[in-house]
């Protein structure tokens, strides 16, 4: 079974079909050893008629106890052997199985990493949580085939060839009952996968909106939209469960077909051995063996159409991995290296420019005008933004990332301690977490924990409140100490004397350091070397705050509107 630090491989992302195949060759020896141990231990089953056969025509019928008790002997054996075998073939298709699964979550998850800030662009969250809880194990129960699948055909073979010896009547029926099955199963198991395909996105369109719920109760709460969405979630999940119906039924049909097709099969067959037997065409051992023959067969047979029923589902599941590894990371088309000293960013798109080691603010009606000049000064968006006269674009995507750092509050907070949530995989001492946690004024964060730092945090940090997990993030960004800081409104859940204290306190921690902020808040913008004043996108005005709302009408409402929010807090 693959280790958990081991590299997966490369996987083959060419279809849904080559994907299975591509873990299946991941493991060839287990993979052989589960078809072998299946083939073997059906094949034994299917000696138990033959050797029931013995025992009745040479022990029973010829009164010969000594050749009954021989037969019954080695009838005891080969159970006892094909037992072990059973445990054997069980053991190794469970491995075969979970090998299937940690490489599925090895890939989808590096796969992941490797998209980075391009993901949530790329694939929804319903998507991404839908692979990883379901599809993952639809394809490692789908490899199953290739134990007892292999096993089945190589016994269905054995046993047509035993038949063969006892009657060509009876070997025909059998070998033409696997293509009267296909051609009646066939059909079924396309329209599955059609149902199942339907099935599988509707799925992960559910998935997003409860996501979205979960993440959003108290905002919609606040607003009054719960009830809405509410509605809106029970429209979704009725469609849901409509497709759920039409793929249970299909489902159905062929899982009935694979219990009552083989009974059908074994009673013809049985139909007719039993009249060869009066005819006197067959002796009543072989009949024995035949009818046991053709009841050994009822669990292949069935096999074959629950195999064509898991390999449906996890050919679909196979084909939401794959297209999902077929998204590309963000493209690096950047050689050159970054400037060697802090330098001018431009974003010439909204004229905004910000000098190297000052604290600049930016301000805008809308929000998303602000965020969006962060985006392309942080390369998270197409843009001709210059750093040091370079194009962005032109610099090494790995140099960019390291140096300067977007810091916004959907950011995502992982589970774990406190210390685990601010410091990532970074080494950091007490003093510099201390200074980092001063500097966002979140020591009373960490004073009402039980355990301090050591105290463990829920996901997306579920268990803080929004003013919280605001200076959480902001602790992991001052921590990361960046050479250039966009932080996305790190103050707007804050009250007026927290927000206070976080602006002069950022202001002190990047003293020398570049620093951009978004925000409305003249508490902040009192304390910037620069604002930005933006209208439509673009540059209005720029100067110091003070010199802005004696000059800027707009920029004085739109900053009087704060002002106002401040005289209801306090």
């Amino acid at each position: 079974m693959i280790d958990a630090y081991e590299d997966p491989g490369t996987p083959d992302t060419r279809g849904g079909w080559r994907f299975l195949w591509w873990l299946v060759r991941c493991q060839p020896g287990r993979s052989l050893a589960g078809a072998l141990l299946g083939s073997v231990w059906l094949v034994l089953m299917a000696a138990t008629p033959y050797l029931m056969a013995r025992a009745v025509d040479d022990g029973l019928i010829a009164g010969d106890l000594g050749a009954l008790a021989v037969w019954t002997v080695v009838l005891f054996l080969v159970g006892a052997v094909n037992s072990w075998l059973g445990i054997m073939r069980h053991r190794t298709m469970t491995r075969v199985r979970m090998d299937a699964n940690f490489r599925t979550v090895k890939v989808v998850v590096g796969h992941a990493v490797r998209l980075g800030a391009a993901l949530p662009r790329r694939a929804g969250a319903g998507e991404i949580v839908t692979v990883g809880v379901g599809d993952v194990q639809t394809i490692a129960q789908s490899l199953t085939v290739v134990g007892p699948g292999v096993g089945s055909v190589v016994v269905y073979v054995v046993v047509a060839g035993v038949l063969l010896s006892i009657s060509p009547l009876l070997a025909a029926v059998v070998l033409l009952g696997m293509p009267v099955i296909a051609l009646v199963a066939g059909p079924l198991t396309v329209r599955l996968q059609a149902a199942e395909t339907a099935y599988r996105e509707r799925q992960g369109v559910l998935t997003a909106r409860i996501g979205d719920l979960a993440g959003g109760l108290r905002v919609l709460n606040g607003l009054g939209g719960k009830g809405l969405f509410a509605d809106a979630f029970r429209g979704d999940s009725r469609r849901l469960r409509a497709q759920g119906y039409r793929v249970g039924a299909v489902a159905s049909w062929v899982q009935a077909l694979g219990v009552g097709l083989p009974t059908l099969f074994l009673a013809v067959v049985t139909w007719l051995a039993a009249r060869m037997t009066a005819a006197g065409e067959l002796s009543v051992g072989e009949l024995v063996a035949v009818y046991g023959y053709v009841a050994v067969l009822v669990g292949p047979v069935a096999f074959f159409v629950e195999m064509g029923y898991q390999l449906s589902r996890g050919v679909v599941a196979a084909r939401r991995v794959v297209a999902l590894l077929r998204l590309d990371p963000e493209p690096d088309e950047g050689t050159r290296p970054g400037p060697a000293e802090p330098a001018l960013l431009v974003d010439p798109e909204s004229g905004v420019r910000v000098p190297p080691g000052r604290l600049t603010a930016l301000v805008a009606a809308r929000p998303a005008d602000a965020a969006a000049v962060v985006d392309r000064l942080g390369r998270f968006a197409p843009s001709a933004a210059t750093w040091g006269g370079v194009r962005l674009d032109a610099i090494r995507l790995a140099e960019v990332r390291s140096r300067i750092l977007v810091c916004d509050n959907e950011a995502d907070l992982f589970a774990g301690t406190l210390r685990e949530v601010v410091t990532g995989r970074r080494e950091c001492d007490d003093a510099a977490l201390a200074r980092a946690v001063h500097a966002a004024a979140a020591d009373d964060i960490v004073q009402g924990l039980p355990d301090g730092l050591d105290s463990a945090v829920s996901a997306q940090g579920r268990s803080l409140s929004g003013g919280q997990r605001q200076r959480v993030r902001l602790v992991r960004a001052l921590l990361a100490d960046p050479e250039v800081l966009l932080a996305v409104e790190p103050t707007s859940a804050l009250d007026a004397h927290t927000e206070a204290t976080v602006a002069r306190r950022l202001r002190d921690a990047r003293t020398g350091r570049t620093t951009v902020v978004t925000t409305t808040s003249p508490l902040v913008l009192d304390r910037a070397d620069t604002v930005h004043y933006l209208v439509d996108g673009k540059v209005a005005a720029t100067g110091r705050h003070r010199t802005l709302l004696a000059d800027e009408p707009g920029y004085r409402a739109l900053v009087a509107r704060d002002n106002a929010a401040e005289e209801v807090v306090r």
